[in-house]
């Protein structure tokens, strides 16, 4: 048995894919791991991601399983799962030896890899879909719009480019305080991505006065539309999990 050892990261995890095929591996007989519990008999290679690798392996997914599903591989990269290279890279592995056409790379889900990757890619992507009506963003002292989230899979590379789409000439941030990453918007350029402890996490952010004042206007309006006897918090954490609301300012007292 061969052990790739991966970082939690999608350029690891190409590399690490490109490795397998370039040494001509046994797919069977070949993991790929982002943990370091020791496996018997197994022979470990540690992953050193290489932009090079990384690069040829997008060009060829995308050639061969086409945009949408090379999307669909990126959001399973993105779960919380620690299964997630070995299920990503089975999925490609199956897709290559089937010569699938484009769009269906996901069609064999009697494979338990590829049910697995199709599965982690529908979870993140329900969250980032939700995010991306759920986030809220608050104007600085500075007037830059600040959003913090916590989410349980990584989408702040998701979000990023749905709100820089909708917000091309504001200055905004995305912080990820789970996981200490940064969404960087600067006003009508190219966003970028910032890990924590390149940059540290933030602290002692103010609030503008009128971004005070229009989040209570918005808390009052949301008070005064609500009606007591059709209130149903079941049906509203159905739709709206708590997990979300904590970073909401409608749900939110008044500081």
């Amino acid at each position: 048995m061969i052990v790739y050892r991966c970082e939690d990261s999608l350029e690891s995890i190409f590399t690490a894919i490109y490795l397998a095929y370039e040494e001509k591996r046994n797919h069977a007989e070949t993991m790929l791991s982002l943990s370091d519990d020791p496996i018997l008999f197994a022979e470990d290679v540690p992953v050193v991601s290489c932009t090079d690798k990384v690069l040829k392996v997008i060009k060829t997914l995308k050639r061969r399983f086409g945009e949408d599903d090379y999307k669909e591989l990126c959001m399973a990269l993105a779960s919380e799962d620690m299964e997630k290279a070995q299920a990503v890279y089975r999925t490609v592995a199956d897709g290559l030896a089937r010569n699938c056409d484009r769009g269906h790379l996901f069609d064999n889900l009697t494979n338990d890899y590829v049910h697995k990757a199709f599965a982690l890619a529908r979870n993140a992507g329900r969250e980032c879909a939700h995010l991306q009506g759920f986030v809220r963003f608050q104007e600085l002292e500075n007037r830059v719009l600040y959003s913090k989230i916590g989410p349980k899979n990584n989408m702040v590379t998701f979000l990023m480019p749905h709100f820089a789409d909708r917000l091309p000439l504001e200055n905004f941030v995305i912080y990820d305080e789970r996981r200490n990453f940064f969404g960087i918007h600067p006003a009508g350029r190219q966003w970028y991505l910032l890990r924590g402890e390149e940059a540290g996490e933030p602290s002692e952010l103010q609030v503008s006065e009128e971004e005070k004042a229009y989040q209570e206007l918005f808390r009052q309006f949301c008070r005064t539309i609500a009606i007591k006897e059709r209130k149903n918090l079941t049906l509203q954490r159905n739709m709206l999990p708590l997990r979300f609301q904590e970073y909401m300012v409608e749900f939110q007292q008044k500081p």
